[in-house]
């Protein structure tokens, strides 16, 4: 190794007198790259108590009859995700939002930066979110924490209350957590509609006709169960969740749900019933609530258009936000292998 260093420093030495300018880019690149990294992890955080502040941003001026959106598992999609907030926006009667995490591919902090210049730029409502399992990579639950605040929590409109739990560890809750959620459902008991918000089903709605006995993209199933019993007892309105990127409604138990996973990442599926980018209009009418689904133009359902719009996600995060890593990677892959091929 400490050959091949050597051996790499004397390279850069003869490049430097031999090739001065090819090696006055090269260190200019590096500099550039070591600044815009820093900026990344050291410049002003694009948000700060975001729920907190949006919280207070949620104006109804009729309690009993108003519309909110709803939908999930967005990660980073630079097409569909801006077309989906314009859409939202463009609805007069929906007065805020709810986002049921996987907002980013992981918590890097430009990832974020870009989802937050995304809603800001496409969004004109409250954006409210509940943390999701992608939310928890790289620097997972403290900037989630700086940036957006609170990992579950809860506020009402009316005679309506809303309970937005985290799941995200795909496990289920810890002792701490479901305490609180149990007060809160107690809390609850005197309003007409109890709404309760989660990244992770408590079940998988595609493995079976007894989804309850299968864990696949949902909780392990004692804890799916185990919520699904509190709910049941306090009566829960509707479970909303996402993390399957698709569109599914049913009952679990008697209580209503809706799995809706269509903001913007890949659609594995190809069932039109399920399987596009969507998200819910949800209209309070006194006692009635209607769930609209809102489709978002989608590729059809042939394998080879799917594959390449999955594919296009993908490579576009890649490029936009490790662009310069990829380079600098390549450049000095170069400068190793010269380094191998003197010492020969």
């Amino acid at each position: 190794m400490i050959r091949i260093l050597r051996n790499l420093i004397k390279i850069i030495k003869n490049n430097a007198k031999q090739h001065p300018a090819a090696m006055f880019f090269l260190l200019f690149y590096i500099l550039s790259f070591i600044a815009v990294e820093g900026w990344f992890d050291l410049a002003r955080p694009p948000a700060k108590e975001w729920l907190i502040k949006n919280l207070k941003k949620i104006k109804v001026k009729n309690p009993t009859h108003y519309s909110f959106a709803v939908f999930g598992d967005n990660k980073n999609s630079h097409l569909i995700f801006p077309r989906l907030l314009k859409k939202v926006s463009r609805d007069h009667e929906i007065l805020f939002a709810m986002a049921l995490g996987d907002l980013v591919f992981d918590g890097e902090m430009e990832k974020y930066r870009y989802f937050f210049s995304q809603v800001r730029k496409n969004l004109s409502i409250p954006l409210l979110t509940a943390l999701g399992n992608h939310e928890l990579r790289e620097r997972g639950r403290g900037l989630y924490y700086e940036l957006l605040g609170p990992f579950y929590y809860s506020f009402h409109i009316g005679d309506d209350y809303f309970i937005v739990i985290d799941d995200a560890n795909k496990k289920g809750l810890d002792l701490w957590q479901w305490e609180w959620l149990e007060k809160e459902l107690q809390q609850a008991a005197k309003y007409t509609h109890r709404f309760v918000f989660m990244h992770v089903p408590l079940f998988d709605p595609r493995t079976s006709k007894k989804p309850f006995s299968s864990y696949h993209h949902c909780l392990p199933a004692k804890a799916g169960q185990a919520l699904l019993e509190l709910f049941k007892k306090y009566k829960v309105t509707h479970i909303f969740a996402s993390h399957i990127h698709a569109y599914y409604k049913g009952e679990w138990e008697g209580i209503p749900f809706t799995i809706t996973g269509g903001a913007g990442g890949e659609l594995v599926g190809k069932d039109p019933d399920h399987d596009f980018f969507h998200y819910l209009k949800v209209t309070i009418s006194g006692d009635d609530v209607n769930i609209k689904v809102v489709p978002i133009p989608t590729p059809d359902n042939e394998w080879l258009d799917r594959m390449g719009s999955i594919i296009r996600i993908y490579l576009y995060a890649m490029v936009r936000f490790h662009g310069m890593e990829m380079a600098l990677f390549f450049l000095m892959g170069y400068l190793f292998c010269a380094a191998f091929k003197a010492k020969d």
